[in-house]
């Protein structure tokens, strides 16, 4: 035993000489990018585990018994990776190294000057679905939200999305790449339309007030982009029961997950609670509709994707309300709806092309009846009718020439044919809008990103072309903060509905100026943006023809010889991190905007545009009960009106003022229950309501009498609205995502 013992102490004492008596070597270097150092690169002899990582300075120093040719390895996150082949001696080794930035999509800047998104992983997720949801006064729709948003103003008496003084027209909804017409739903002068679509039905929803790509058009002020979503995670079924409204659907996809296909209908009526609810308007013939939808979704072997969404409407509304004119009691209105929806879209993968295809279909009929009611009597009734055709197909071809540089051009075409009868007055309106575009992303490094695009337009029924270059440009100021800076020319067709006469017009123009400073870090997101919109070519009209009942007369365009501005500043501040479980955020907007347009005799503030704006949301999550509270504050200084008369074929104001000012505070408290077995995956969402919770009596503007001598206030059909539902999926458990929605 101690024979092995002392062979053993032999043995080690021979291997400690040896080691001793082999010379290391030291190789030191320092690791750099644009002459300063990096820290935390690792440095490594390749198939060794000899190295070393670079320190603050970015300095490196270690020993290696190696010899002989070998590889020197130089690896970080951000930066490309190098290899350097050296020849280890007996002597000490000096290796200095030039790194260069390596462009990636999850630490390259984003251009963010005008969007606020939620599709883009590389960003926070200001706009989901369930957002939409779970805001109060949002009423499940994505165009009332948006008025929770900065650059939105809240325009109750008409439909649309007002944008930073433009008019709710002036901004355009797009799905999977392709143009909605008629996102919303026909209505009756002073009340607004509805969302067509189910928030739901969107994964993703980007939403520009300004500075928008060229792969979109025909829109002065900003456009809504929204992504539908792709196979569900699994078949399910979806009820909503409320007393207004009943709906049911399902989805269902094969096991392999390769294709899915669904369909929905619902009924809606709001006759229950106009005998709840104290209305201004009276409905006597309470709004009700129709609707259902279907949808195929298919994966392809290749990888490329079809989708498919079909949808059909029906609207029945009549409003009665008290005269301002001597010659009769009551005013009414009967409003009949029908619209049609296809939208179909392909998107495929050719080696280093990216293939999107999308084209879409409308059909909508707005049957409009006025009359007049003196003791029990009704007049004859005028009726306007309006038929609209709408067809767009697009087609972008996508290329990622390498990690800089990502190109993509395509055209697009959009052909509207509309039909309009009242009185002597015939409409039979073409327009075929043809368009090209060309747009590339540059990202010069993590820190600088650029984009730049032009968009050509060519419209048929105008015989007019156009063109317009778009910029924008964003840079990292360090790793919480990023500015953006966007320009761009934008193009708009007169609207149809004043193309009355044979009038020379030609497009109207907007050029958006922008300027964008975020933060975005740790759950919270500070947004501060500067404006400046210039517009030229705007429409003039004039009247020709009256409707018994109503205060506004069919117009038609005369030139485009009108002109206005909109500048301001945006604030934006979202927090989900500081008070565990509740989710707030602030947006102020400040708007100097004026126009000479329409029927306006010379320059004034548009009677759209408020000057001031403020959103406050908060919602308040409680995880052990899965209950949810909501609240909103919605608040918006006095916008001015007019009333505009033509006298002698002058325009001339006859009326002015302003309203007082606007503000709603609204309620809703959310139950989010697991039904059936523990293991069962279903979602179940019980909802409570209360939209302007103080009952605060706004108004929208004023209606005149003939002789100006009398005005009645537009305002809400209801100044407090309470809204009780349940909605019921089973298949697919969402109360995980309520919960991260909130964390």
């Amino acid at each position: 035993m101690k024979t092995i013992y002392l062979k053993f102490l032999y043995f080690f004492a021979f291997l400690i000489s040896v080691m001793h008596f082999s010379q290391s070597i030291k190789i030191t270097g320092k690791v750099s990018y644009k002459n300063k150092g990096i820290a935390a690169v690792n440095v490594t002899l390749k198939d060794t585990y000899d190295g070393a990582t670079t320190d603050k300075d970015g300095n490196f120093s270690f020993e290696t018994s190696e010899k002989g040719d070998q590889i020197l390895s130089f690896s970080h996150s951000k930066y490309i990776e190098v290899e350097k082949n050296i020849s280890i001696s007996n002597q000490n080794l000096i290796i200095d190294t030039e790194l260069k930035e390596q462009i990636n999509e999850i630490d390259a800047v984003v251009i963010t000057a005008g969007s606020i998104e939620a599709s883009d992983k590389n960003r926070s997720a200001i706009i989901s679905p369930l957002d939409v949801y779970t805001t109060a006064g949002s009423d499940a729709q994505i165009s009332s939200y948006l008025t929770y948003l900065p650059g939105v103003q809240k325009v109750g008496e008409s439909e649309g999305i007002a944008i930073r003084g433009g008019t709710g027209t002036e901004a355009k909804i797009f799905m999977d790449g392709s143009l909605i017409n008629n996102y919303f739903s026909n209505s009756v002068p002073g009340i607004a339309g509805r969302d067509r679509f189910n928030t739901s039905l969107f994964k993703g929803n980007i939403f520009s007030s300004g500075g928008y790509s060229a792969l979109y058009g025909q829109a002065l002020s900003g456009v809504l982009i929204l992504e539908s979503v792709d196979l569900p995670d699994q078949s399910s079924y979806d009820f909503g029961i409320s007393p207004i409204f009943l709906n049911a659907g399902f989805q269902r996809v094969n096991d392999d997950k390769t294709y899915s296909y669904g369909a929905s209908a619902g009924y809606s009526n709001l006759k229950l609670m106009q005998e709840v609810l104290n209305f201004n308007t009276d409905f006597n013939k309470p709004p009700s509709g129709f609707n259902g939808d279907l949808n195929f979704r298919i994966k392809t072997k290749s990888g490329g994707f079809i989708k498919y969404y079909g949808m059909f409407s029906n609207d029945l509304m009549g409003v009665k309300t008290a005269s301002l004119n001597p010659d009769s009691q009551y005013s009414l209105v009967d409003l009949k709806g029908k619209n049609i929806f296809h939208n179909l879209s392909f998107k495929q993968k050719f080696g280093k092309y990216l293939l999107n295809i999308g084209s879409s279909y409308s059909f909508n009929r707005s049957d409009l009846n006025f009359g007049t009611e003196t003791n029990g009597v009704q007049s004859e009734p005028a009726r306007l009718l309006t038929d609209g055709n709408y067809l767009n197909f697009k087609t972008v071809l996508e290329r990622k020439i390498n990690r800089k540089v990502t190109a993509r051009g395509g055209f697009e075409l959009n052909h509207a044919h509309e039909e309009l009868s009242v009185y002597e007055v015939r409409k039979d309106y073409k327009d075929l809008i043809s368009s090209a575009f060309l747009e590339t992303d540059l990202s010069l490094s993590n820190r600088f990103s650029a984009k730049a695009g032009v968009r050509a337009e060519y419209s048929s029924y105008l015989k007019e072309s156009n063109f317009a270059p778009r910029f924008a440009l964003a840079y990292r100021l360090d790793k919480d903060w990023t500015t953006s800076l966007a320009y761009g020319i934008f193009y708009q067709n007169p609207e149809s509905r004043y193309i009355n006469s044979p009038a020379k017009l030609d497009f109207q123009q907007s050029q958006h100026y922008i300027f964008q400073v975020q933060r975005t870090a740790d759950g919270r997101s500070l947004r501060l943006e500067a404006f400046y919109k210039k517009y030229d070519d705007l429409i003039k009209v004039q009247n020709i023809a009256n409707i018994p009942g109503q205060y506004q007369p069919v117009q038609t365009a005369v030139n485009n010889q009108g002109n206005g501005f909109a500048k301001g500043a945006e604030l934006f501040w979202r927090d989900k991190k500081t008070i565990k479980n509740i989710d707030y955020w602030v947006s102020y907007s400040y708007l100097d905007s004026e126009r000479d347009f329409m029927n306006y005799p010379m320059t004034l503030k548009p009677g759209f545009a408020s000057q001031h704006t403020v959103s406050v949301v908060a919602k308040r999550f409680f995880p052990e009960i899965k209950f949810q509270t909501n609240l909103s504050f919605n608040y918006a200084k006095g916008r001015p009106y007019y009333d505009i008369i033509s006298e002698n074929g002058a325009n001339i104001i006859r009326n002015e003022g302003s309203l007082k000012d606007y503000s709603s505070l609204n309620l809703s408290f959310n139950y989010l229950p697991n039904i059936g077995k523990k293991d069962a995956k279903a979602f179940t969402v019980f909802v409570l309501s209360v939209s302007n919770v103080l009952g605060r009596k706004n108004m929208y503007g004023y209606n005149f009498s003939n002789d100006g001598n009398f005005r009645s206030a537009v305002v809400p059909p209801v100044n407090t609205f309470v809204f009780v539902g349940a909605f019921i999926n089973l298949g697919v458990d969402k109360t995980q995502d309520a919960i991260n929605n909130n964390l």
